[in-house]
């Protein structure tokens, strides 16, 4: 018997080839990466902490997170102290906070404005602006908001956070708006660019580099804005759609421009469906993941609070659709607070054919909601009990990790 074991060619220890490792710890680099790159932040913190190889091969990794997270900023308790921290909330822990360090970057004495993955876009009470990542407390501080290279002139009045505004027909104005506010930074090189739109006037950009805000002419009125690929895509309150780009360190040029139809939600319009009353509450730009460009109007219903939601398909690579209403995303998602559109699949979480969106208004933290367009139903994803924890704002991101 045992002669005809070891010759057996079916025998277990020749079919075990002889570099198979004996532990986890032993586990080839390119198996671990691969394992390593679809696992959530939860588990990927877990899994790196399990012995010495492991942690080396996350360090070639990062985790696959389409979660969104939710910022609290601290309040403000007046005793000149910078080092408040936030609190940060994963919809996959919900019973666990994270609390970041400061390290005097204000978060008690400065508002968010806009978010782009795990960079804020934050402006003080002097309406300075800077970009900071929660998790690495790299700071990039932009040039004052008076810098302005344009026809409009902004001048800081005695008070110092209160601003005198001029515009090209010399109309003045108090105060500083910003609305529209946009960032985007690549992770590798740190060049990034943001946009604002000042007080309705035109909008501005500052990108790496640059000591002031560089005004585009001919961009009142803004409406929304989404910038992707190194194109700007503008729409203005009175439906002025245009394209700019800014691929080169040149002034950004205009390759594109058209009419598009923006009901005028702001005066409170309402659209009647088979005596159902829906008010539109925003108008939105989002480019998909093909580049073709959509117009979001974001419905709500007060009476049943309902949400809803009507796409139109417009631009295709630089042609002018007609204005088609689309049912169907196919295999994408739509992340409206981004404007983007991303590839649906079991691994990343998203799910196909459906709208992403938040609705959060300072302390009063809704959460992050699912629409299907398909069911046209409405599923509440994430929300989270913030009695306990004393805070001034909130803010639902989604958040990149990168590793150091």
């Amino acid at each position: 018997m045992e002669t005809e074991e070891k010759h057996n060619p079916n025998s277990l220890e020749r079919l075990r080839p002889r570099d198979t490792p004996k532990s986890w710890s032993e586990l080839p680099l390119d198996l671990l990466i691969s394992v390593f790159k679809r696992l959530s932040f939860v588990n990927f913190q877990r899994a790196k902490s399990v012995c010495p190889s492991w942690h080396s091969a996350s360090r070639q990794c990062v985790p696959r997170n389409q979660i969104h997270w939710l910022i609290l900023f601290p309040e403000d308790n007046n005793n000149n102290n910078d080092n408040n921290p936030c609190t940060l909330f994963n919809p996959e822990e919900k019973d666990k906070l994270y609390r970041t360090k400061d390290l005097c970057l204000e978060f008690a004495k400065s508002f968010c404005i806009e978010t782009y993955r795990s960079w804020l876009l934050m402006s003080n009470r002097m309406h300075n602006l800077y970009i900071v990542n929660l998790f690495t407390h790299e700071r990039i501080d932009l040039p004052p908001v008076e810098a302005q290279h344009g026809v409009t002139k902004i001048e800081r009045t005695l008070d110092d956070d209160v601003f005198r505004i001029t515009s090209h027909n010399g109309k003045e104005y108090k105060g500083i708006r910003r609305r529209s506010p946009v960032l985007w930074i690549d992770e590798e090189t740190r060049e990034y660019v943001v946009l604002w739109e000042l007080r309705g006037l035109c909008v501005v950009y500052s990108r790496k580099g640059d000591t002031s805000w560089n005004q585009i002419p001919d961009t009142s009125s803004c409406c929304d804005m989404v910038y992707k690929d190194s194109k700007l895509y503008f729409l203005s309150l009175f439906g002025q759609f245009r394209i700019f780009e800014f691929s080169s360190r040149e002034f950004p040029q205009e390759t594109f421009q058209c009419g598009v139809a923006v009901e005028r939600f702001r005066l409170g319009i309402q659209l009647r469906q088979r005596s159902n009353s829906w008010s539109i509450v925003a108008t939105k730009l989002v480019v998909t993941a093909t580049g073709e460009v959509l117009k979001v109007e974001k419905l709500w219903k007060s009476r049943s609070e309902t949400w809803s939601f009507r796409v139109f398909k417009f631009y295709s690579s630089g042609f002018l659709k007609k204005h088609n209403r689309i049912y169907s995303l196919g295999d994408e998602s739509m992340l409206l607070d981004q404007g983007i559109t991303v590839l649906a699949n079991d691994t990343d979480g998203f799910i196909k054919n459906s709208v992403y969106f938040s609705d959060t208004h300072g302390k009063d933290v809704h959460g992050i909601f699912l629409f299907n367009l398909e069911t046209q139903k409405t599923e509440l994803l994430h929300k989270y009990d913030c009695s306990s924890v004393q805070f001034s704002r909130a803010r639902w991101f989604l958040p990149s990790f990168r590793q150091a």
